[in-house]
């Protein structure tokens, strides 16, 4: 399994603070999330989540500006009418750059 994000930029004894930048194409690879965590969109473009076996599809259109926040309960991410395994890939299906930050909560 892969890290959550691309690149963590801080972390303390109350948070992980991570960036995620996907190109056009490229994937995150398949990553369990185990903290509730926030995620600030800063370049939007369409994800496709699929669970850790490549199975249930979710394609999501996230838009510059967005802010989620996701809890992490029996094995899903949920924020809203947002859902996902906590065990998940996300590959960047869109024509434009992804970048997003996100803040797990310890």
């Amino acid at each position: 399994m892969t890290e959550v994000a691309t690149r963590k930029l801080l972390e303390n004894d109350k948070v992980i603070v991570w960036e995620l930048v996907l190109e056009p194409g490229e994937s995150t690879g398949v990553h369990r999330h185990e903290l509730s965590y926030m995620v600030h969109v800063i370049e939007g473009s369409t994800l496709r989540a699929t669970d850790g076996d490549g199975g249930n599809q979710v394609d999501v259109t996230l838009q510059p500006n967005d802010t989620h926040f996701f809890e992490i309960s029996g094995g899903v991410a949920t924020s809203g009418g947002l859902s996902t395994p906590a065990v998940h890939d996300a590959k960047n299906v869109g024509t434009g750059r992804y970048r997003e930050i996100m803040v797990e909560i310890k």
